[in-house]
C-alpha cells in the first residue's frame, strides 16, 4: 500500500522561504511520477511542480524561478523548496504520485494520479 505523507507546511512572511517534504512508503520512489499540487478554498487543485523518474521537471508559470522540486531516491522523499514566497502562494499543498516511468500529459491533471497525501498548509503573509 503506497502512502504519501507531507510535512514542512508553516507560516512565512512574503519574500521568505519554506521547504516541503513528501515521504513515500510502500514502494520505491524511483518508479513514480511525483507532483505537488495546491488548493485554496473554493478553487480547483493547481499543479505546482512535477518530477519524473528520469529527472524531468515541470513547473507552473506562477512558481517557475521561485520553486524547485527534487527527489531523493535513497530517502524515498520528494521535496519542494519554495523561495520568494508571495501571499498568493497560500494554500494547502498536496503530494501526488503516479506509478509510471514518465509523467503524464498534462502533468497538471488531478485524475492522472493514483496516490495522494493528506496535505500540508502553507500560509504567507504580506
Amino acid at each position: 500500500q503506497v502512502q504519501l505523507v507531507e510535512s514542512g507546511g508553516s507560516s512565512a512572511q512574503a519574500g521568505g522561504s519554506l521547504k516541503l517534504s513528501c515521504a513515500l512508503s510502500g514502494s520505491p520512489i524511483n518508479e513514480y511520477c511525483l507532483v505537488w499540487f495546491r488548493q485554496t478554498p473554493g478553487k480547483e487543485r493547481e499543479g505546482v511542480a512535477g518530477n519524473g523518474p528520469a529527472g524531468d521537471e515541470y513547473y507552473a508559470p506562477s512558481v517557475k524561478g521561485r520553486f524547485t522540486i527534487s527527489r531523493d531516491n535513497a530517502k524515498n522523499t520528494l521535496t519542494l523548496q519554495m523561495n520568494s514566497l508571495k501571499p498568493n502562494d497560500t494554500a494547502m499543498y498536496y503530494c501526488a504520485a503516479r506509478d509510471s516511468w514518465s509523467c503524464p500529459y498534462p502533468w497538471t491533471m488531478e485524475s492522472n494520479y493514483d496516490h495522494w497525501g493528506q496535505g500540508t498548509q502553507v500560509t504567507v503573509s504580506s
